[in-house]
């Protein structure tokens, strides 16, 4: 390829970048949260920060906790936080309001969801003793459910979400799934997966940590049992925000929580040696919220006002589009090959290329302003948060990978 069609075809990119920004309905999102010059493209791992939720952190910490203190709880909604800001995230997952509880760690949430799906299963009889795991999940939660199955007699079998239909049998009791593949950007067919662990009489858990607040989801609509989810990625609730755990109405009155806290008694002051689980969701805490990440999360939601999770997703396709269009037009051919499927069904929010030498690609990219993240062995991962990454940032970000490979000669 001459010098002289490279430069007018990155020029022709650039021009598409422009254009497609000015004609970005999510554009002026962007403003919204605190970013340098740089191409943050690690949302799916750390969400950027909203610019006005320093100053409502201030006034959590100066007003409500230093000037109201124990008063708090009643007069600054402390104590009805956990629903409350469940509530808000709720139509991000297509969830209606009363189904979910902000609180404890994604993890944490697992072994609830994982082992209250196995009680919910046993309520039906039948002997079912064993549990269907992503082969591909994240890794803590496989080790949570292999925990939960020791704990409650149940045999882990792992399988890929494609193999999960012909896996399935009449000793399934719960199936732990998750809608994105956190390597390789890969959707899973949520509704279909869903219907086929219904089919089989057991119960769908699915983890929303790389789909909530990138694509929709539908809950409610898919007829998903139990969920769980961090808030710290595409929610940008900040570092160890806290994560959130979805019962389907229909479940609540047997939701059977392992971690039976008095945060989740229906009489929490009563102080009394029995446990009397509470209604709905405030079955789902444990012990005291964490107030102020709860109340940064809270006010992070904020830039979600007005926003539609559909414009959201078709955002997000034509981003990783576009880059992935930059990166075959910049990138000589073998030096990088895409994971993430190239169909929009089957792509989630992020863009993971295959390169030998990653660690070193990735941290001469992070050197020029290119921020992404590395898998290894040799996974770089590129996430496209549509509520502040444009085309522009998609055609740069292309443009440094293909002259840091051209300077390493990796391959």
């Amino acid at each position: 390829m001459s010098e002289t069609f490279r430069d007018t075809s990155r020029e022709t990119f650039r021009e598409r970048a422009l254009a497609l920004d000015a004609a970005d309905p999510l554009a002026d999102r962007r403003a919204l949260f605190a970013l340098d010059d740089g191409v943050y493209l690690d949302g799916n791992s750390l969400g950027a920060l909203p610019a006005h939720v320093p100053a409502r952190v201030q006034d959590v910490l100066t007003r409500q906790w230093g000037e109201l203190r124990i008063r708090s709880w009643d007069e600054s909604g402390w104590w009805t936080a956990p629903e409350r800001i469940g509530d808000r995230i709720a139509p991000l997952v297509g969830a209606a309001a009363g189904q979910i509880v902000v609180g404890d760690s994604t993890s944490v949430n697992v072994f609830k969801a994982v082992v209250a799906a196995t009680r919910l299963a046993a309520l039906a009889g039948g002997g079912r003793d064993e549990i269907l795991v992503d082969a591909t999940t994240f890794p803590t939660d496989g080790y949570i459910a292999a925990s939960a199955a020791r704990l409650t007699g149940h045999r882990i079998v792992p399988v890929d979400p494609a193999d999960v239909p012909s896996a399935l049998g009449e000793r399934t009791a719960a199936v732990l799934l998750n809608q994105v593949d956190y390597r390789t950007g890969r959707l899973h067919d949520l509704p279909a997966l869903t219907a086929a662990v219904h089919a089989a009489g057991a119960i769908a858990v699915w983890d929303l940590c790389h789909s909530a607040g990138a694509l929709p989801v539908g809950l409610d609509e898919h007829g998903v049992d139990l969920a769980v989810g961090c808030t710290y990625k595409y929610l940008n609730g900040g570092p160890g925000s806290p994560a959130y755990l979805y019962v389907a109405e229909r479940h609540q009155a047997a939701f059977d929580s392992p971690l039976p806290g008095w945060n989740s008694h229906a009489d929490p002051f009563g102080m009394t040696p029995d446990y009397a689980p509470a209604d709905g969701s405030v079955r789902g805490r444990v012990g005291t919220p964490d107030i102020v990440s709860m109340l940064t999360l809270e006010a992070a939601l904020d830039v979600w006002d007005g926003v539609s999770v559909d414009a959201v997703r078709a955002k997000s396709l034509a981003l990783t589009d576009f880059f992935l269009e930059c990166v075959e037009a910049y990138v000589p051919a073998g030096r990088v090959t895409s994971a993430t499927p190239a169909a929009h069904a089957e792509r989630g929010s992020q863009v993971a290329l295959r390169c030998e030498d990653a660690g070193p690609v990735m941290r001469r990219l992070i050197e020029r302003g290119v921020v992404g993240d590395l898998r290894r062995p040799d996974v770089l991962r590129f996430g496209f948060t549509p509520l502040y990454v444009g085309f522009a940032d998609a055609e740069r970000a292309a443009r440094v990978l293909a002259e840091v490979l051209a300077e390493t000669g990796a391959g």
